[in-house]
């Protein structure tokens, strides 16, 4: 050994403590930096050269040591600390940290990298990108919400343009029907003026023509001509019906007429007889007052709230007037108009396969009491019940027990017609009436409790769990999951390649990623609005900087030490 080794090793110092400042300034530039990992050099003894060998004891001898002189000094590695860093509130919607191990997986220009630094933004597709655009990975959700996992995809947040709405399938009621109420016995008898054919000839029957139609009192003009537009706006138990329109045709017939009073006044006529109410529906009796005369009969359902009125302003044709007036009285057999009877009635807005509103009224009717327990007949109508359907869907009944509990139930079934709308027709509705009851009160109350169909909703805002589930919430009140983020985990992660910009890419050493949900496989929660901080210790910086200045000095005097003696013996040779 001689001085120019002494060189070379305070040489290999100055070189590891370089390395050590270069080590200690990336940290601290990058203190500041989103989910930044501090780094630190590990140095190691270059070889040693064997001046003597050590020899073993002997029974004259204690045995020597060998005598090694050192060379100077090597990086063995710079190892990143990924110790996670601490985490700052931001309120931003799209900023994640990561609560423990594992990366976020992003995937850019088709390569897939890891990171980090949850600084995610929307781009103008509605997926959210890292600052330099890659686009953040995840597991996609299927219409019904339920997360896909096992395929990779770009996390997309469609807000504003999203839609989705709900077929009404359920709608359940409530309420208390009055066991003290009256049973119906009678109905609504609406009688229209006297008619006949066109010159008196003959009574008309449902097989006439409209057209040929007038009344007795003036028989020489038809009451309807073909392309007449009829429009009937009647109420039922003081509420407004909506308005129906029937266009005379050379075909249209009095029969077609009937049809068109039944349909437009929810006149249900598929009910089992009553010997205490008149048969529902509308009939042609004869008029004892008038030879080759009728009229028409309308009679209602049972119960007040299937009150029936018909006022002349109710049926009109184009030109603002009344072909044929409608009175409520007492029909030419003598039954008496009496609507009367314990009753309630509802209305309901459901939800067609594509969102449409689609507007159904019950009304409930106390038909029968008995010391077992009484029975009701519910009704229903819809106006959106398209399609030439009319607006009847039908009736069942519910029965009580003693104690006013529900017992059975009948025709809970609907089927609504969507013809010609778009959407997916008949749409079925099953009501639940399994909430009701029946008991003594001053009334009875029959009201929607819920129904599950929704209206077409917008995308509006969105949450993202611990687990990485993202959670949208529309417009309408749907709250849903529309994805999940994915995250990455390591056997190795200081084997990872490390790209800069706080990007990672597998390392020869690193192990293949392991994607899972956040929170399995090793892998921390998700923080949301949330961002991860640099993991560097300041003071612990400055406490290498100073070791490291203070290694590179003190090789520096090796090396000036070295050549001054070198200097020396060189002087003394002359």
């Amino acid at each position: 050994m001689g001085l120019t080794d002494a060189l070379f090793t305070g040489l290999s110092g100055l070189d590891v403590n370089t390395t050590q400042m270069n080590v200690v300034g990336n940290n601290i530039a990058n203190a500041n930096t989103t989910a930044f990992k501090a780094s630190r050099a590990l140095f190691t003894p270059q070889f040693y050269v064997t001046d003597a060998a050590g020899t073993p004891p002997t029974s004259t001898t204690g045995g020597s040591n060998p005598s090694q002189t050192g060379l100077g000094a090597s990086v063995a590695s710079v190892q990143q600390d990924f110790t996670p860093g601490a985490i700052q509130t931001t309120g931003v919607d799209t900023d994640l940290a990561i609560d423990g191990s594992g990366f976020f997986i992003t995937k850019s220009a088709g390569n897939q990298q890891y990171t980090r630094d949850g600084a995610f933004t929307l781009n103008s597709n509605n997926q959210l990108v890292t600052g330099s655009g890659a686009f953040l990975q995840g597991f996609a959700a299927n219409p019904n919400g339920t997360i896909v996992t096992g395929q990779l995809t770009n996390i997309t947040i469609p807000l504003g343009t999203s839609s989705l709405s709900t077929p009404t399938t359920v709608a359940a009621l409530k309420g208390n029907l009055n066991a003290s109420g009256q049973p119906a016995a009678g109905a609504s008898i609406l009688t229209s003026q006297s008619i006949t054919t066109v010159g008196g000839a003959a009574a008309p029957t449902a097989a006439t023509l409209l057209s040929t139609v007038s009344a007795t009192s003036a028989n020489t003009v038809p009451l309807f001509n073909v392309g007449d537009v009829l429009t009937l706006t009647g109420s039922k138990a003081g509420a407004t019906l909506p308005a129906q329109t029937l266009t005379v045709t050379a075909a249209t017939t009095v029969g077609d007429l009937s049809s068109f009073y039944e349909q437009s006044l929810g006149i249900d006529t598929n009910v089992p007889a009553n010997p205490l109410v008149p048969a529902p529906g509308v009939t042609l009796d004869a008029d004892p007052a008038n030879p080759n005369s009728v009229i028409l009969d309308i009679t209602g359902n049972e119960g007040g709230a299937n009150k029936l009125e018909v006022p002349g302003s109710a049926f009109v044709n184009q030109l603002g007037l009344s072909p044929l007036t409608v009175n409520d009285g007492t029909n030419p057999a003598g039954v008496i108009s009496d609507p009367a009877g314990e009753s309630v009635e509802t209305s309901m807005t459901t939800y067609d396969s594509l969102g449409n509103p689609v507007n159904v009224n019950l009304t409930a009717v106390l038909e029968s009491t008995s010391n077992t327990g009484n029975t009701w007949r519910f009704f229903a109508t819809s106006a959106d019940n398209v399609g030439g359907a009319g607006t009847v869907l039908g009736n069942g009944t519910l029965t009580f027990d003693a104690q006013g509990n529900l017992k059975s139930s009948t025709g809970t079934a609907l089927n609504i017609s969507r013809a010609g709308t778009g959407a997916r027709s008949p749409m079925s509705v099953n009501l639940d009436f399994s909430q009701m009851t029946e008991l003594a009160s001053s009334g009875s109350t029959l009201v929607l409790g819920s129904q599950d169909g929704l209206p077409p909703g917008t995308l509006t805002s969105f949450s993202i769990g611990t687990d990485g589930t993202i959670t949208g919430s529309y417009s309408n009140g749907v709250k849903q999951s529309i994805g999940q983020i994915a995250m990455a985990s390591f056997a190795n992660p200081d084997g990872l390649n490390n790209l800069g910009g706080n990007v990672y890419t597998e390392g020869a050493n690193s192990g293949v990623a392991a994607i899972s949900a956040p929170g399995q496989l090793g892998t921390g929660q998700i923080r949301a609005g949330a961002l991860e901080l640099s993991n560097v210790d300041l003071s612990k910086e400055f406490t290498n900087l100073i070791i490291a200045s203070t290694g590179f000095s003190a090789s520096s005097r090796v090396i000036s030490t070295s050549d001054q003696l070198i200097q020396d013996l060189l002087n003394s040779a002359h």
